[in-house]
């Protein structure tokens, strides 16, 4: 990955969190942190 794209990639994920936070009330991200921890849980269980 190029210092381009990895700068690209990073103001798309600010963008959309920022966009999450003004419109959503972080609902969304919320939600991801969530399953997050889910996935972690889960992950934990088949070590």
């Amino acid at each position: 990955m190029t210092d381009r794209i990895a700068v690209w990639l990073a103001v798309v994920i600010a963008a959309a969190i920022a966009a999450d936070l003004a419109l959503n009330d972080g609902a969304a991200l919320f939600f991801l942190a969530q399953k997050f921890l889910d996935l972690i849980e889960w992950v934990v269980f088949w070590r």
